[in-house]
């Protein structure tokens, strides 16, 4: 009898004493986009300027405890950091890197080389020897700043056309096809421990992902080291395409390759003329029939958007083995680019967190996919 009672009392013991370590370490460890998906993928996000400077406290505690990878919106492109042809701006960029160190996050570089958002000056060379000098300065000095500090760099940006043939850049123009040989191998040199990723929006669609898939052949079978490739991921919850979507991921595992999805938003508003893709120079004319949530969002399409989120992530979760990372383009809906493109001055709601940096509807469905189980 008496062994039975100290028995007893020290299974209670020992229940209180796990049932408070438990208690512990869920009270440390909040129930968040990282800690529900930490062995699936990298759960990031983008960050702007205000992020980078921490001037919202609610915002910075957000980005904190939800995300595990951080992406810069724009401070690492080639007009903003390169802005003359011998000076560099770093102050931006440095913080970027601070914070995510700082803060234990894988850090992605954005972007080496990219058509879009060039310094002037680059527009104004006339031969390839000009171009080449640039393209090979530039990568020295950004990978080279911060080589050993960043984890990945999307190396060349969007170089595809819809038709998977490449498309007529300047680099395409004066340098051929081989620049993007030239890009990944000076990126290998620089930033040797980094993984290089291709990075580019639609590469889900057959024609263009025909096109990513001979480029990173084309790479591979010269000896260039390319580690993975990012589809942008800016898609409609009315045309979210999940078979598209299945079979690039399964195409490009093929070639031993890792897949990130890097700029993941779903836009709620109608596109114009069906526009599909991301690329920043398209522009419509403003009217309220492409504005149709101004003030805000009907609850039929909030769950519109939870249920295509849903969909997404069951599908992300199916193949995490080949899935390295998922980072949505903005950290809320007032951060998101999609208020401005293609027709400016729209409110859209594309991302998991409302303008008052609350979760939405969209969220919940994230988390409990994983938090459920």
């Amino acid at each position: 009898m008496n062994y039975y009672r100290i028995s007893r009392a020290m299974y209670r013991t020992v229940f209180i004493s796990v049932l408070s370590l438990n208690l512990s370490f869920a009270q440390k460890t909040p129930v968040s986009l990282k800690s529900v998906y930490h062995d699936d993928f990298l759960m990031g996000t983008a960050l702007g300027v205000e992020h980078i400077l921490e001037k919202n406290e609610k915002a910075n505690q957000l980005i904190k405890r939800e995300f595990n990878a951080i992406t810069p919106e724009n401070i690492m492109k080639s007009q903003i950091i390169h802005p003359a042809p011998n000076r560099y701006n770093f102050t931006l960029a440095d913080k970027y890197v601070e914070y995510g160190q700082k803060n234990q996050m894988y850090i992605v570089g954005h972007t080496l080389v990219w058509h879009s958002q060039l310094p002037s000056f680059v527009f104004r060379m006339k031969n390839a020897d000009s171009v080449r000098i640039f393209m090979t300065e530039h990568i020295n000095t950004v990978a080279g700043r911060y080589a050993g500090k960043i984890n990945s760099w999307d190396v060349v940006n969007e170089a595809l056309n819809e038709d998977g043939t490449l498309r007529k850049s300047v680099f395409l123009n004066t340098l051929g096809e081989g620049y993007i040989k030239e890009a990944f191998d000076l990126a290998a040199q620089a930033d040797p421990k980094a993984a290089l990723y291709y990075n580019d929006y639609n590469i889900e669609q057959p024609a263009k992902r025909k096109g990513a898939i001979e480029l990173i052949k084309k790479l591979q079978a010269s000896g260039t080291k390319i580690d993975g490739v990012g589809i942008q991921g800016h898609w409609s919850i009315k045309t979210l395409n999940l078979k598209e979507i299945e079979e690039s991921i399964i195409e490009f595992s093929k070639l031993g390759i890792k897949i990130a999805f890097t700029e993941l938003d779903l836009t709620v508003l109608p596109n114009p003329w069906d526009l599909k893709g991301a690329d920043v120079n398209q522009r419509f004319a403003e009217s309220p029939e492409m504005n149709p949530y101004k003030d805000s969002l009907p609850d039929s399409v909030q769950t519109a958007l939870a249920d295509r989120y849903t969909d997404l992530f069951k599908l992300f979760l199916k193949h995490k083995d080949k899935i390295s990372r998922v980072t949505f383009w903005g950290v809320d809906d007032s951060h998101s680019w999609l208020n401005g493109f293609p027709i400016r001055n729209r409110t859209n709601y594309p991302l998991l967190f409302d303008r008052a940096l609350e979760p939405k509807k969209a969220y919940q469905a994230v988390l409990n996919l994983k938090a459920a189980k």
